[in-house]
């Protein structure tokens, strides 16, 4: 642990310290004893009391001992928890095999960027806009988590130890048995959207059974989530116009899609470049062994090291929209 000096210089703090911290002596710098010593032939320091007076007060404009030594103690303590935030992290990230963390995400912006539909999506006057990526130029990527089929407490975990921002989509079908998971989600500050009540594909129902899917997932996450979410995807991404008249109807502002997806032991790309570009959203879902080469954690490291590789961040998709 860095102490006195070092620690100050660590915080880039500005601390004055008397001759009592940097000298362990009471007077004034110089040897010990000779400052008001009578017949040194010096000037008494500012302040100071005759011989066998009172004890002398702090000279005019500088710090009592007592603030100076907490304000050093302060800094230190500072330094101490950086310190030891270094030290989690670094066997937060040894424990779950992550080998390379993306750089940390700008500050949001302050104004939320303007949501239009993109080309070849379906729009209309009233209706939520359809988008698979965030309008910005901030080198940020978005990680979304689809239905709730697989409830690993390890991902959880893992994302709680690094620091890890996502947005999950839910499906109430496969959700219900643990609502207490998702509330532990939530409460972990990560945002819980619409993804229908029973997962069906949109475009084979008409405008009444869709309002019902979407309206009704509205009020199940309202009840057990304490909010009606602002933003619904559709199952495989099918929609229509009345797909989309549903939602507004039933309070949804955005329908973001996605413009790549990941699995446990790889990316799929929408683009033929086949990288990540800035405000790309990235699909996952709920899995286990039992659907995919691995596990949620091994599709966790894989996003990580992947905009890493490609120095993007990971951000909050409701920082943005």
């Amino acid at each position: 642990m860095l102490t006195g000096v070092a620690a100050l210089a660590l915080a880039g703090a500005t601390v004055v310290a008397g001759p009592s911290v940097l000298t362990g002596q009471g007077g004034s710098e110089g040897p010990a004893g000779t400052a008001d010593r009578p017949g040194s032939g010096r000037v008494p320091a500012a302040g100071a009391a005759p011989p066998g007076g009172p004890e002398p007060g702090p000279a005019p404009g500088s710090p009592p001992r007592a603030r100076t030594l907490s304000a050093a103690a302060a800094v230190e303590a500072y330094a101490d928890r950086l310190e030891r935030a270094e030290l989690r992290r670094a066997a937060a990230l040894s424990r779950w095999g992550v080998r390379r963390m993306p750089p940390p995400p700008p500050p949001p912006p302050r104004e939320k960027p303007v949501l239009t539909t993109e080309p070849g999506h379906l729009r209309g006057e009233g209706l939520p806009p359809v988008i698979s990526r965030v309008p910005t130029e901030d080198r940020v990527v978005f990680l979304t988590i689809d239905d709730g089929a697989e409830k690993d407490p390890d991902l959880l975990a893992m994302t709680r130890e690094l620091g890890i921002p996502y947005s999950s989509f839910l499906a109430d079908y496969v959700v219900r048995d643990d609502y207490d998971y998702f509330r532990r989600m939530r409460d972990d500050g990560v945002a819980l959207h619409n993804h229908t009540v029973h997962h069906r594909e949109m475009t084979r129902l008409g405008h009444a059974a869709q309002r019902d899917e979407i309206c009704g997932q509205q009020d199940i996450m309202e009840r057990e989530f304490g909010a009606r979410p602002e933003l619904f995807r559709p199952p495989y991404g099918a929609y229509d116009q009345h797909t989309l008249r549903a939602a507004a109807e039933c309070g949804v502002r955005a329908v973001p899609l996605w413009a790549a997806e990941a699995f446990a032991d790889r990316m799929e790309w929408s683009r033929a470049d086949r990288v990540l570009h800035p405000g790309d959203i990235i699909l996952t879902h709920f899995r286990g062994e039992d659907r995919w080469d691995g596990t949620m954690p091994d599709m966790v490291r894989l996003v990580l090291e992947t905009a890493a590789a490609q120095g993007f961040a990971l951000a909050r998709l409701e920082d943005y929209i």
